[in-house]
């Protein structure tokens, strides 16, 4: 019978479907075990976790992966034996120490996330060893296709579309790396495992999910650590770099976040590692009103990609990193340091927007927008503010359209017929009745 006191029945742990939760950490049905036993209405389990009901309804449905913290916050509330818990991934197979990032380093990156290993009710149970599908050499080529191909999809495709089935790779690439313990395949499943979250992760970004976004861009961090491979280890350092820098707009904890990926480069990298790199930073610095640093990282980044060498771009970069994506980021730092001239200048030189993806052009648009309403140029501001828009609407991106928004309240120039038409169509879009055109 359910009891309504707050220790948990003496045999609960030991039960069939309670066990089988515990050993694979599914801590959506161990959750919702204990809520069950004890006879608690699902806002009675909110109140004695101290969280909001609406997530413990997604835990308890399985939409809401757990953080380690989380999951022993949890356990030490609802009295679930922690030495019960499954925990994968927390130590290298060789035995040695894993390697943490040093949480005195920077704030808020303290305590990593291992979500894949806190699978939850929607993931598939780990199953004896005699019945796992079987690790091979194609095993990773094949995950990180289906990233590719996902990668691919994004330029051309709503984020919001993308996002259930880039997550449930997510699931599927951390199920396989489940599997992969123990034998030679683990690094390149890892590999494929870490491009998986950094893919979701930007999905959810662009959706305006701040907290899923960081939560994925960290386990990709971590899974590429587990790899030894300094390149992915890197990249994905300087991805979450360039999301706390851009999207969560905290240029402080960004650039600690670049200092620590320097230091995984190393002095002898590939021009396009360290020209990337060098261009995050320089935003990082933009972003606190350092316009030295800002300017000394750009030059830096310019002489690499004068390097000899700079052609092929390594993995897991996709294209060269080559004068025109410097002087992209130049304009970025212009616009930042309130250089409108020179912003539109470092814009001309750079790619135009026609050439990247329709999303990404959107977001450069809002940056040039900046640059013209710095300069006075009102209408041409406002035209390109239109145009993002309308794409931000039609792909269904948070992402841009809150670029959009966010440069209307930076704008406080002249109430023009060009300012009072961008007014209208971003209420018409907060009420419902918005057209794309």
């Amino acid at each position: 019978m359910p009891q309504r006191d707050g220790v948990p029945p003496p045999d609960l742990w030991s039960r069939p479907r309670i066990a089988a939760a515990l050993a694979t950490c599914d801590m959506a049905t161990v959750i919702e075990g204990v809520r069950s036993a004890r006879g608690w209405s699902q806002g009675e389990l909110a109140r004695a976790v101290d969280y909001s009901q609406s997530w413990v309804s997604r835990v308890v449905n399985g939409q809401q992966s757990l953080t380690v913290s989380q999951v022993h916050d949890l356990a030490q509330r609802l009295g679930i034996p922690l030495h019960l818990l499954r925990f994968g991934g927390q130590t290298p197979p060789d035995g040695a120490a894993p390697k943490e990032v040093d949480p005195t380093r920077r704030r808020d990156f303290g305590r990593v996330v291992a979500a894949g290993a806190l699978m939850t009710a929607t993931t598939p149970r780990v199953a004896p060893a005699h019945s796992r599908h079987a690790v091979n050499e194609t095993t990773a080529p094949a995950l990180r296709s289906i990233t590719g191909g996902q990668r691919r999809m994004d330029a051309t495709s709503s984020a919001r579309h993308l996002l259930p089935s880039a997550v449930a790779h997510v699931h599927l690439t951390e199920q396989m790396l489940a599997n992969a313990r123990g034998t030679p395949f683990l690094a390149p499943v890892s590999a494929a495992a870490s491009e998986a979250s950094g893919f979701a992760a930007w999905l959810h970004a662009d959706q305006g999910d701040v907290g899923s976004a960081r939560m994925h861009y960290r386990t990709a961090v971590v899974r590429a650590r587990q790899t030894g491979i300094r390149l992915l280890d890197v990249y994905m350092l300087g991805s979450l770099a360039a999301f706390e820098i851009d999207t969560a707009e905290d240029p402080e904890l960004g650039l600690g976040l670049v200092r620590e990926a320097e230091h995984v480069l190393g002095g002898t990298a590939h021009p396009t590692a360290n020209a990337w790199l060098a261009c995050v930073g320089a935003l990082a610095h933009a972003g606190i009103g350092d316009r030295s640093a800002a300017a000394q990282a750009l030059r830096r980044a310019e002489r690499e990609v004068t390097r000899p060498g700079n052609c092929d771009p390594p993995w897991p970069w996709v294209f060269a990193f080559d004068e025109p994506k410097v002087a992209g980021y130049r304009a970025l730092v212009d616009v930042r340091l309130r250089r409108p001239h020179d912003a539109r200048q470092a814009f001309a030189e750079a790619f135009a927007p026609s050439t990247a993806g329709a999303k990404q052009a959107a977001v450069l648009q809002i940056e040039l927008a900046s640059a013209h309403a710095d300069a006075g140029d009102v209408d041409e501001a406002f035209r390109l503010a239109q145009e993002a828009l309308t794409t931000g609407v039609e792909f269904g991106s948070e992402r841009v359209m809150g670029r959009v928004r966010g440069f209307r309240r930076r704008y406080t120039g002249p109430y023009a017929a060009c300012v009072r038409e961008l007014d209208e169509r971003l209420t018409s879009l907060m009420t419902g009745f918005s057209a794309c055109g």
